[in-house]
């Protein structure tokens, strides 16, 4: 199974936790448009979806399912999305693709939060893959200093705007004791809009595409 295919298979497996009727929210990357893809058999169940990115939103439109602003919404049943690393406390790094701010928000307003990766993602600590930031373009050079003197080596993403107007930078070679931890200490830095680890609330299933198919991973 190549990684298309792992990718492919979590895509499929996220369906059974689609509830027919429900408004779902569904996030944004190469893992998240193959359920996309997915999602089309069940679309006349399916009342619409909250996104996390206008790229998702596109896509969702063009298979027939509406999209729905998360302020008319409420409360979600389900938020599926992919991840850049999970531990197994399914603690993840989002980000990769720069929806990360979005992406928080969908999953804070989720009942369930069904991660879909493949089984490369899942380290024993996270770190590996750079922490992406959403920073406010004035408080870049600020925000860029205290992240080294937390012992990260951010580098600004070059090219590259949010949805949300605002820049990344792209944190390595941090040590991740604490996600939890960092994830609120990195918050509260003046213009910082996001982090990219989702510790405070992380993913509740873990579905993971490999070899032998797909696992499936509650919380440790």
């Amino acid at each position: 199974m190549d990684q298309n295919q792992a990718k492919r298979a979590v895509a499929e497996a996220a369906l059974k936790y689609v509830q027919p009727g429900e408004l779902l929210g569904v996030g944004t990357g190469s893992t998240v448009n193959f359920f996309i893809d997915a999602l089309a058999a069940l679309k006349n169940d399916i009342p619409g979806a909250v996104s996390s990115s206008e790229a998702s939103s596109a896509r969702l439109r063009a298979i027939g399912i509406p999209v729905v602003d998360l302020n008319n919404a409420g409360t979600l049943s389900i938020y599926v999305d992919g991840a850049d690393e999970s531990n197994s406390h399914l603690q993840l790094i989002k980000g990769g693709g720069g929806a990360l701010t979005r992406e928080k928000i969908v999953a804070a307003a989720s009942k369930k939060f069904i991660c879909i990766a493949d089984e490369s993602k899942l380290v024993q600590q996270l770190g590996t893959f750079p922490l992406p930031v959403e920073v406010i373009p004035m408080a870049r050079a600020y925000v860029a200093r205290a992240l080294v003197a937390l012992g990260g080596q951010p580098v600004l993403r070059e090219g590259f705007t949010t949805d949300n107007g605002n820049v990344i930078l792209d944190v390595r070679n941090l040590t991740i004791l604490d996600a939890f931890a960092l994830e609120a200490e990195i918050g509260l830095l003046a213009g910082v809009v996001s982090v990219g680890l989702f510790a405070r609330r992380p993913a509740d299933v873990l579905l993971l595409g490999g070899p032998n198919g797909v696992r499936e991973l509650t919380a440790a």
